[in-house]
This record gives structure tokens, C-alpha cells and sequence, in this order.
């Protein structure tokens, strides 16, 4: 107990954030404070243990020896003092919360409706704030705390991202249909042969169809790339121009007559998706955000197997 009394309890939990995050402004983020704050707190801290446990090096902050032994036994100790201190019971009908979320308007059109009807209901104090990024700009949004949660596909992950599986999907064609044979498709020849529209942010992005045809040596003509569903759908009619996408998007389409729906071509075997929800580790314990992803997870589960 005397060590306890040498040391501030607040310290303990900056030094948890430094230790997990190793970046200063991002521990700041964490811990609700300002980035001198934490600054002067990492002071204090290498002082306490004689030990500077954050090294610069190649630009980026690293444990030292000492610090990377103390994140375990201080992790464990923060867990076992919060179990025995005890939290009140998270309401979600009084609480007051603003949430900030990145999807597409693909995720958008599926999950939107039914969260906001469920959360004005049941949370009416919960307010969101949705942007649409690339999925590499979400994941350093979520590392950088300017994001609570992030939907898309997300086939590689930074260390501290915690991802959860909302459905699978997988992919459907669709193409004007007087330039497709009726109740037929497209050989991979023929598909190959189309100019295309791709569903991107960015013009040149590698997408799970991109890199589905890398595998195969085989490559397509992007005649078009855009970021909009609904403009990419309009350049269709007329056109000998052919769009692949994701099979729960196409649900508006049959609203324009003369486009028709096709299987990719079977030997593409372009694989089904992982779409997830995302967040950072450091809001592993958020009561809200647990609430909020279970709402999310909870309005897509009628949608698998669809």
C-alpha cells in the first residue's frame, strides 16, 4: 500500500492510455482531456518509474522494456478495481449521447431506417452524425477517435479495431437488358469484353472484384468510377455499360424497367463479404456503443440468408 500512496490513481489510468495507445494526442482522446494534460502526466510518470516507457523512434512512440512489462499486470488491475468499484445502470431512454458513424449510402439505406425508428423509441436522446469515407479513412478515423463506429468491409485490420459481422453478401450484375439475352447473362468473355461502372471513392480503388480478377490474371475496362449508387444505377439504360454490386443494394432497381439483373459469371467465383461494424478498442467498455452496435447487429439479422 505505500506505493499507492507515492502515486495519483489518475495517473494510473493516463498511464494505461499512453501504454495502449503509445501516441499522446490519441490518449488524450481516450481519457476525455487535453493533449498537454497528458503530456504533463507522461512527465510525471517517467519520473515516478525512473523510466522514460515511450521512446521516439522512426517517428513513431514505442514501450520501452519497462513499460511493456507494466501494460499486462496495470490492464488487469484497472479491470479488477472497475469490477470492484461497479458502474449505475446504462439507460439508454435518459441518456444524452451524439454518435458519430462512417458508411455508405449502400449501408446507409439498409441500416439507417431501422436504427432511427428503434432509437427514437428507445434512445431519443442519441443524436447521429453519419459521414462516408474509404474504408482505409475509417480505420484511421477510428484509431484517431473521430469516429465511435464504422460499417464497410474491412479485409485487413490495425491492431486496436475490433470488427463484428453483420451479414454476408454477395454479388449481383446489372445491365440494360435489351443488351441482355432474357433469363440469361453473361459469359466471362462476354462480361470481360463490357465496359464497366465501379462503386468507389477513390478512381482507382482495389476492390473484392478487382482483386478477385488480379487472382486470375484477368482484368476489366472501368469505363466509369464513381462514389453515388444512385447516379451509377441512371448511367445504365442506353448503354452497353455493365455494374456489379453488392446484392442488397440492388433492392430500388426494380423501379427501372428496363435494366435486368444477372449472376456474375460463375467462373469469376468472386467471394461473398464479411460486412461488419467497426470500432476501436479503447470503447470496448462504452456502455452506449455496446447499445448501439446491438441495435445495429440486432435490425440485420432478418437480412441474413436473404
Amino acid at each position: 500500500m505505500d506505493e499507492l500512496r507515492r502515486i495519483d490513481l489518475n495517473l494510473l489510468l493516463a498511464l494505461h492510455a499512453l501504454l495502449t495507445e503509445k501516441h499522446v494526442t490519441r490518449a488524450a482522446l481516450r481519457l476525455h482531456k487535453s493533449q498537454p494534460a497528458v503530456s504533463h502526466s507522461l512527465a510525471q510518470l517517467r519520473e515516478h518509474f525512473n523510466d522514460p516507457l515511450l521512446v521516439r523512434k522512426q517517428g513513431k512512440l514505442e514501450l520501452t522494456t519497462r513499460g511493456n512489462a507494466l501494460l499486462q499486470p496495470l490492464s488487469e488491475a484497472l479491470t479488477n478495481l472497475n469490477t470492484l468499484l461497479g458502474t449505475p445502470q446504462f439507460d439508454p431512454l435518459h441518456a444524452q449521447r451524439r454518435f458519430r458513424l462512417s458508411l455508405s449510402d449502400y449501408a446507409a439505406r439498409l441500416v439507417m431506417p431501422d436504427l432511427m425508428r428503434y432509437a427514437r423509441q428507445h434512445a431519443p436522446g442519441f443524436d447521429f452524425a453519419i459521414s462516408q469515407a474509404s474504408r482505409d479513412a475509417m480505420l484511421v478515423q477510428l484509431a484517431d477517435g473521430e469516429l465511435d463506429l464504422a460499417l464497410g468491409i474491412f479485409p485487413e485490420l490495425p491492431q486496436d479495431i475490433r470488427v463484428e459481422t453483420l451479414f454476408e453478401e454477395d454479388f449481383i450484375c446489372l445491365a440494360d437488358k435489351a443488351t441482355i439475352r432474357e433469363k440469361g447473362s453473361l459469359s466471362l468473355e462476354e462480361w470481360l469484353a463490357r465496359p464497366h461502372v465501379m462503386l468507389a471513392l477513390k478512381p482507382d480503388a482495389n476492390d473484392e472484384i478487382e482483386r478477385a480478377l488480379a487472382a486470375k490474371g484477368l482484368k476489366r475496362r472501368i469505363a466509369v468510377a464513381l462514389p453515388h449508387w444512385s447516379a451509377a444505377v441512371e448511367l445504365l439504360p442506353g448503354t452497353d455499360l455493365v455494374f456489379t454490386i453488392a446484392r442488397r443494394a440492388v433492392g430500388p432497381v426494380r423501379s427501372f424497367r428496363d435494366l435486368r439483373q444477372f449472376a456474375p459469371p460463375r467462373q469469376l467465383q468472386l467471394p461473398k463479404m464479411a460486412y461488419q461494424q467497426a470500432w476501436h478498442a479503447r470503447k470496448d467498455s462504452d456502455p452506449a456503443l455496446s447499445w448501439l452496435r446491438q441495435v445495429v447487429l440486432n435490425g440485420c439479422k432478418p437480412s441474413i440468408g436473404g
